[in-house]
């Protein structure tokens, strides 16, 4: 047999590197043997020694790749065990963390009182870092079961009972009744208020919302609720939304959401005596905090069901 030259003394001696001690010298022997067989085959076939030797080291690639092959050591990140588990879980996390903390962080701001500026300046950086954290810390996990060899969350091989349910068109009979009956609980809400009122104590009722509304306020409410009526009954005649009837309904969530969040900055949305008669010590505190929360809420849901529609939309097509 040949004996091992130089060239092959630094091959092993790379490959070895990254191998546990316990594990080095049989392997660094096998790798031996190995080159030298491949050497001896080239040589007997008449190739020069020095070519031969050469040419194996070649064959065999990067020392360090086929020290991860002996270990049957991943030479990826996340590799294609864990990749759909990865990005499910990623893509999850990123819908929901960003805007949770985004939604938190305006509020925090704005009841603390900062500039329209900061605002912005702080949920931009929040949601960047969120978005940053969220990746790197899924990532590692993954990395850490993948290395140290653990099973996934979910073991069990694919079946056809695996596949998920087609997701909800919004187009469906129920969809337009429960839209129907939202709508009509909102009306009566409304009239209640005018008419009945709360009990704020000793006996007295007061109306939530400014009596300043009526009529005509509370006329353009009825007939935005009107055109959410008229639009549900349309997205389920048509059997599915459209990116028409998508953006009608972001005109009206639009509408609405300027036109509330107008009033409610103007003071003339809630009834200026309603939180005086119910917390006489703390009402301007009370009021202030409630209408900020309120704002959010108004603006939050107006955002969702307009993206909601355009995703319904999407999907549809």
């Amino acid at each position: 047999m040949t004996s091992t030259s130089t060239l092959t003394d630094r091959y092993v001696d790379a490959a070895m590197r990254g191998v546990p001690e316990k594990q080095r010298a049989d392997l660094a022997a096998e790798l031996r043997g190995s080159i030298a067989d491949q050497i001896d085959a080239r040589i007997e076939a008449g190739e020069p020694a020095q070519s031969a030797e050469r040419e194996v080291l070649i064959e065999l690639g990067d020392p360090d790749k086929l020290a991860a092959g002996y270990l049957e050591r991943p030479l990826w990140l996340v590799g294609p065990r864990y990749y759909l588990d990865w990005w499910r879980l990623l893509k999850l996390l990123w819908a929901i963390v960003p805007v949770c903390a985004a939604f938190g962080v305006a509020l925090g701001q704005t009841l603390a009182g900062a500039s329209f500026g900061e605002i912005v300046g702080s949920v931009v950086g929040v949601v960047i870092a969120v978005i940053v954290h969220v990746a790197f810390w899924v990532t590692l996990v993954f990395v850490i079961l993948e290395r140290t060899g653990h099973e996934t969350m979910d073991p069990a091989p694919w079946t056809p009972d695996r596949l998920p349910e087609p997701k909800a068109s919004g187009a469906g009979f129920g969809d337009m009744i429960a839209s129907l009956v939202f709508l009509a609980i909102g009306v009566g809400a409304v009239l209640w208020d005018h008419f009945v009122g709360w009990p704020v104590g000793g006996g007295e009722r007061l109306p939530f919302l400014d009596p300043g509304l009526w009529p005509w306020w509370i006329a353009a409410l009825f007939v935005v609720m009107a055109l959410e009526a008229i639009l549900a009954v349309t997205v389920h005649a048509r059997g599915r939304w459209t990116m028409g009837l998508a953006a009608g309904n972001a005109v009206i969530n639009v509408v609405f959401a300027v036109a509330a969040l107008w009033l409610l900055a103007g003071g003339r949305l809630v009834n200026p005596d309603f939180f005086p008669t119910v917390i006489p010590e703390d009402a301007a505190e009370v009021a202030g905090i409630l209408g900020i929360i309120l704002g959010f809420v108004i603006g939050g849901v107006a955002i969702w069901s307009s993206i909601d529609a355009f995703l319904k939309a999407r999907r549809a097509r």
